[in-house]
């Protein structure tokens, strides 16, 4: 599954990229991802480059006008950041799916694709969780803790036990709750 995400999620992830390499998902982004990293977190764009150079992340553009026509008539509002208005037009067009956070942007979104397409960084870390790639959580969360000064209030795990007794853990990450459930 293709999923195309926006800047705010790329952020989430910046200090394990990988983990988005090792997702049975690809996971995309428009060169407009690249401009606001470079703008808005210059310290964090080795991170976000080397994930391109590793394949972690696919860095794509606009390949048909129905695409740009669309990022133009988003990007008109001015209530949607650069990236969340090229994601959610290359989203609408191509059938990818869409990881963006921003609650205007998925109401734009919604407009645009059926709201089943629409993921969040809780939905992307529950699909992580699933394929058992987050085997130490701890990494992540102090990660993002320490380098995003988000404040995360979870209990300490170590492992995610195969048989789904994690049955729930809540984060805040940046300005929005994220609720983990299990199976």
């Amino acid at each position: 599954m293709n999923i195309i995400c926006d800047t705010l999620i790329i952020v989430h992830f910046f200090n394990r990229l990988d983990l988005l390499g090792s997702c049975s998902h690809t996971f995309l982004v428009s060169n407009h991802v690249d401009q606001e990293i470079t703008l808005d977190y210059p310290t964090q764009q080795h991170l976000f480059q080397s994930a391109l150079e590793k394949l972690f992340i696919r860095k794509i553009t606009f390949e048909y006008p129905e695409e740009l026509e669309l990022f133009i008539e988003l990007m008109k509002n001015r209530r949607l950041s650069i990236s969340e208005c090229a994601a959610i037009a290359i989203a609408a067009f191509r059938g990818y799916f869409l990881a963006i956070d921003n609650s205007q942007a998925t109401l734009q979104a919604g407009l645009w694709m059926a709201p089943n397409r629409i993921l969040s960084t809780k939905d992307i870390v529950e699909e992580m969780i699933n394929e058992n790639l987050l085997s130490d959580a701890d990494q992540l969360l102090l990660g993002q803790a320490t380098d995003h000064r988000f404040k995360l209030k979870a209990p300490t795990i170590e492992r995610f036990p195969e048989d789904n007794l994690l049955q729930e853990a809540s984060f805040q990450w940046g300005i929005f709750p994220l609720i983990l459930k299990s199976g």
